[in-house]
């Protein structure tokens, strides 16, 4: 009994193997084997015959060398379509069955396209560990079908075959139009999620843009009224002239900062505003390290500073540039230990050849706790921080470095960061490109232009904040002006009624009433053609520039405000008076 099975076994494994090659040759259905490549690496008799080709022209070539569109026929896209269904196949490693398509083949004498419909579909050939080796391309010619289908008519078939092939084939298309069906209600969904999630997002944008344009008025409001105190510490006495130039640049660079906040993405994403100035790179730095030197003392670090003997120029923002320095300088400062020491030195790398004029290279060292390298270049990313501030320093929200980042590369410049390791101190190394030599007859810029003169005025200042009023009145009746100081919409429309002024300085976010509803009311007010009238805001946008000038405002100027440029507005006024008429004898001297 037990040499039966034995026999059986035997006898299965000496019987032939099948010849799979030959076997798959004699499918009757059009079959195409392509690697990778979409080199074609096999096909059997029924593609053979259904292209019109022959094996020697389709192996190893391309398959879309041997078969290419149409040229005759402007809308081909047969080759676009399998294109995109091997590409799924290869990257989903999943069939694809696409849909009947049009795909005309080279088969007529010299080369003529025939047309052809086919109703393809791509398989995946998977090797044990699931990496894709090959794909399967089969086709059937349904361009029979079609033409039927196309002419509205149902012809007979001599043969049972045929007819059962097109049941076939309709039936296929059937189960295809089920899937087309099913992925357009799944890209429908998907595209109502995005909807309701771009909704969301455009909502929280608005929101954003809201609070920063509010905070930047809100702000600029306090910085107005420390800009007019300066002005008036620099007209009194003899004042600290140190402390003095400290707290107007500091003003500048708040001014600077606070218009930033109306666009904050801008920081990170390189489209910050640059005031480009030949500049010598040496007072930039030295300027931004004086700056931070009571911050170190305070602090008990040690800062040393080590600047060339001769001049670094390079085509740059100021303020930028001291905002880069002083980012560093403060990160050196808070990632270094009481007693720990940072330094900071300017240098210059020659060029060479097409490299230009060379370049300025900054480097900010420190011994303080370092990081580890594999996080270097991360540290430029918004919101990272490699290790927490020590305990002695204040936090951050992660954002000094990608500042760093973006204002030298709109400077045309590299940042780099290198540490050995924790504990083992940083160093962060900034690139920029050297100016072009100046020409013999390129004089320096004006630090700043003189105020221009001009006849003293009758003058209406209508704003809300005490502070800022103070400082207006006193810098304008220092000039000569006599000032009338309103704090709300109401009060400056009674003053107008009750004399005559030459000029209206207006804030626009009044607690009664808007400053562009205020203009209107003004402008019935007084005298036709004799006060000019100037909105004083926060607001500044050209938006905002506009909607002033509709209102009926003369010119719109940004807080805080500068005396000088008001000045020079007015000084041109005065120059051109044809649209500013005179006024009557009988008053005082108008512009």
């Amino acid at each position: 009994m037990a040499q039966g099975p034995d026999r059986d076994s035997t006898a299965r494994r000496d019987a032939p193997q099948p010849d799979y090659h030959a076997l798959f040759d004699a499918t009757p259905s059009p079959y195409l084997v392509l690697d990778p490549e979409l080199r074609i690496v096999e096909v059997n008799r029924a593609y053979l015959a259904a292209t019109v080709t022959d094996r020697r022209s389709l192996l190893g070539h391309p398959i879309f060398e041997v078969f290419p569109d149409n040229p005759a026929d402007p809308a081909a896209d047969g080759v676009r379509n399998l294109a995109r269904s091997l590409r799924t196949v290869l990257a989903t490693r999943r069939p694809d069955t696409m849909a009947m398509q049009r795909y005309d083949i080279p088969a007529g004498p010299g080369g003529a396209f025939v047309e052809r419909y086919w109703s393809p579909v791509n398989t995946p050939v998977l090797d044990g560990s699931g990496t894709l080796t090959h794909i399967i391309h089969r086709v059937e010619d349904v361009t029979e079908f079609v033409r039927l289908r196309r002419a509205g008519r149902r012809q007979r078939r001599a043969a049972a075959e045929q007819q059962q092939r097109a049941d076939r084939v309709e039936s296929e298309l059937f189960a295809r139009s089920r899937e087309v069906q099913e992925a357009n209600q799944r890209l429908r969904q998907a595209n109502d999620a995005l909807t309701t999630a771009g909704a969301a997002l455009r909502e929280q944008q608005e929101a954003k843009d809201r609070f920063i344009a509010t905070l930047s008025h809100e702000l600029r409001n306090p910085m107005a009224a420390l800009q007019a105190a300066g002005e008036l510490l620099a007209l009194d006495g003899p004042p600290p002239r140190e402390a003095l130039a400290v707290l107007q640049r500091q003003i500048t660079h708040m001014a600077r900062m606070t218009d930033d906040l109306l666009d904050a993405t801008r920081a990170l994403t390189g489209r910050l505003n640059l005031a480009r100035e030949r500049l010598d790179l040496r007072s930039v730095v030295t300027t931004a390290a004086e700056d931070m030197l009571p911050e170190y003392a305070r602090t008990r670090r040690r800062l040393l500073v080590v600047m060339p003997s001769g001049p670094v120029h390079v085509e740059g923002d100021r303020v930028r540039l001291a905002q880069l320095t002083a980012n560093l300088l403060s990160n050196g400062r808070k990632y270094t230990r009481p007693n720990g020491r940072v330094e900071v030195e300017l240098d210059t790398v020659a060029g060479s050849g097409a490299a230009g004029a060379g370049h300025a290279v900054l480097t900010v060292r420190d011994d303080g706790i370092g990081f580890d390298p594999a996080v270097a270049g991360t540290l430029f990313d918004a919101f990272v921080r490699a290790v927490p501030a020590s305990d002695t320093t204040t936090g951050g929200l992660g954002l000094g470095l990608p500042i760093v980042r973006g204002i030298a590369e709109l400077h045309g410049g590299t940042v780099r960061a290198h540490s050995d390791g924790p504990g083992s101190g940083a160093c962060f190394r900034i690139r920029l490109p050297l100016a072009a030599p100046a020409l013999p007859a390129e004089r320096p810029p004006d630090e700043g232009e003189a105020a221009l003169p001009r006849p003293p005025l009758r003058i209406l200042v209508i704003e809300d904040n005490a502070d800022l009023a103070v400082g207006y009145r006193a810098l304008l009746e220092r000039g000569g002006d006599r000032v009338t100081v309103c704090h709300t919409g109401v009060e400056g429309l009674a003053a107008a009624h009750a004399a005559p002024f030459d000029l209206v300085l207006s804030d626009l976010a009044l607690p009664d009433v808007h400053g562009h509803d205020l203009a209107g009311r003004l402008r019935q007010a007084l005298p036709a053609g004799r006060t000019r009238l100037i909105a004083v805001s926060g607001f500044s946008q050209q938006a905002d520039r506009d909607r002033s000038a509709r209102a009926g405002f003369d010119a719109h100027l940004g807080k805080p405000l500068s005396l000088a440029a008001l000045d020079r507005l007015l000084a041109g006024w005065a120059a051109d008076p044809s649209p500013w008429p005179q006024q009557e004898a009988s008053g005082p001297p108008l512009l």
